[in-house]
């Protein structure tokens, strides 16, 4: 009896050992790095560590060699740190080791200097935990913004061309594995080459790859580019796949002005907490904002262009709303900026993404983006621009270079004279153009 109680007691002594020994074993390595990720952008590189749990780390700027340090506590690596591809990177190696027993290191060998700057991400819908460090390049004196296009102070107009999305934020996703950052980013390149083609523009790209940029820092760089419009492209979902059309978006000075418009804004202000920025510290500043002079300002232009290109869309695409719509999009805050939001289709719709997917398509979308701004601008153009310069002096000679898509009477309609006229000025025997020829438009 004794014999039995000694043995059922050093039985429920072993099985209490074993379970602290698995509680002390899973403390050990409280969290796990499942994968690390790099991405580069023109001003720093960002590197994310997927996580499995919340941790607490430590960021260690080294020199002679350069090298950034990251101790992370309680922690241990799954991820194939091999496989990263830095190439355009200032990490030139990714090197990781076991400290104090239960810690992870991971040394980032640098081959320039670098500024790091760490933050935690919790988990999300699309996302885990995540430890994110960005590498900030030494800063580089940045060429000064002129809007001038020639000697006489005849501008161009600035416009801002914003490709939604980028890097770890992949955006809506359709059928096929699709992704919004890279639809978009597709159709701002299609629409910067054809205003880079029109004399009196000047694009400027705010996302040139496959990389984030903060919606904040999205309007600090339309604003630092003195853009007159700036044009934010995106591609969204919706949890019904029978969703469609396409619309333009201005900002909202209170609610939205239709229910998708608030689900849609709120997707997209999301954003910024896939690339680690909170917006909650900024709405009550930009309300201030809001109520300045120069918003309502902007708040026109914003409608008026908006206008344009909601309707020279609504000649390839079917629309959502014939309207420009209103909602609370952060990206559309700036306070001295007219700014619009393309959506340019459901891509959760397989309808519209299976044509969103399409070089044809994209170009098509970009020149109806393209006409409702140049429509625009040739109607209101601000008073120091070429174009306005030109308004005032019609008959003064307008050279025009062909650029992909163009057609004799689409270039017809967007200078208001006749197909005709063209062909008589240029001495044409047919409407065949090509990309690249120059011809003049006559005066009306």
């Amino acid at each position: 009896m004794l014999l039995n109680r000694i043995l059922k007691a050093r039985s429920l002594f072993t099985t209490c050992m074993l379970l602290l020994w698995s509680i002390g074993t899973q403390q050990l390595h409280a969290a796990t790095v499942k994968d690390v990720r790099l991405w580069r952008a023109p001003d720093h590189t960002r590197v994310v560590l997927d996580l499995s749990a919340p941790v607490s780390h430590k960021v260690i700027t080294l020199a002679n060699p350069n090298r950034i340090v990251i101790d992370i506590d309680d922690s241990s690596l799954q991820a194939n740190t091999q496989s990263v591809d830095l190439q355009n990177s200032p990490v030139r190696r990714i090197r990781t080791g076991i400290k104090d027993k239960n810690d992870l290191r991971v040394v980032l060998d640098i081959n320039s200097q670098v500024k790091p700057r760490s933050f935690l991400l919790k988990a999300n819908q699309q996302y885990g935990d995540r430890l994110v460090i960005d590498l900030y390049d030494k800063e580089k004196q940045a060429n000064k913004v002129i809007k001038h296009v020639n000697d006489q102070d005849r501008r161009d107009i600035v416009i801002a061309i914003d490709a939604g999305h980028g890097g770890e934020d992949p955006g809506a996703s359709g059928p096929n594995r699709l992704r919004e950052k890279h639809v978009v980013l597709a159709i701002a390149k299609e629409l910067n080459y054809l205003l880079k083609q029109t004399k009196g523009y000047k694009p400027v790209m705010i996302r040139t790859g496959d990389y984030y940029v903060g919606l904040q820092k999205r309007r600090e760089l339309a604003r630092k580019a003195q853009a007159d419009l700036m044009v934010s492209i995106h591609a969204d979902a919706f949890r019904d796949h029978r969703a469609h059309g396409a619309s333009v978006y201005a900002l909202s000075r209170k609610g939205a002005s239709s229910a998708m418009a608030k689900v849609l804004a709120d997707d997209a202000n999301d954003s910024d907490l896939v690339g680690g920025v909170s917006l909650g510290d900024k709405d009550d500043v930009l309300a201030g904002v809001l109520a300045d002079l120069s918003m309502s300002a902007s708040l026109d232009a914003s409608l008026q262009v908006g206008g344009d290109v909601v309707r020279h869309m609504g000649k390839i695409a079917r629309l959502h709303s014939k309207r420009v719509e209103q909602a609370n999009f952060s990206v559309l805050r700036s306070p001295d900026v007219p700014s619009i939001l393309v959506e340019t289709g459901f891509i959760s719709n397989p309808g519209e993404a299976k044509k969103l997917a399409t070089k044809e398509y994209q170009r098509k979308m970009a020149r109806a983006i393209f006409n409702g701004i140049s429509n625009h601008f040739s109607q209101s153009p601000p008073p120091d621009t070429y174009l306005a310069w030109q308004k005032r002096n019609r008959e003064t000679v307008v050279e025009y270079t062909i650029a992909r898509g163009d057609t004799l009477s689409g270039i017809a309609q967007r200078y208001e004279v006749s197909v005709a006229s063209i062909l008589k000025q240029n001495d044409l025997s047919s409407s065949m153009i090509r990309v690249g020829q120059k011809i003049i438009i006559p005066s009306t």
